[in-house]
């Protein structure tokens, strides 16, 4: 009998885990900035759905050394995004709720979202 009771308890908590969905690792909907192109001229870039919890160094503005930052972040997603002047999210820092935009005033070269 104990081990009928083992085995249905252990089969309904393998139930139990197959069956609760699984937290989202993505922020849902978009997150555009402006940066410096090739050519002198003003470019627009996104993150779609861009992974929460990991640090995106923004691809266009990535070398100091090369580029400008870039500026004017719009947070089009449904989480909280912290944009960084620096590389590899370091240096200053700023945050941006859901929905929240910034002028050309904060530069930024890297971001994490919530």
């Amino acid at each position: 009998m104990r081990f009928r009771s083992s085995a249905g308890a252990a089969l309904g908590a393998l139930a139990l885990i197959l069956t609760v969905p699984t937290s989202a690792s993505a922020a849902t909907g978009e997150f555009e900035y402006t940066y410096t192109g090739l050519n002198g001229m003003p470019q627009t870039a996104k993150l779609v759905d861009p992974e929460s919890r990991v640090c995106h160094t923004l691809p266009e503005v990535a070398d100091d050394d090369a580029s400008n930052p870039a500026h004017s972040p719009r947070n089009r997603t449904d989480s909280t995004v912290t944009v960084f002047t620096e590389a590899e999210c370091e240096g200053a820092y700023f945050t941006l709720r859901p929905g929240g935009q910034a002028s050309e005033r904060l530069k930024m070269r890297s971001a994490i979202f919530s």
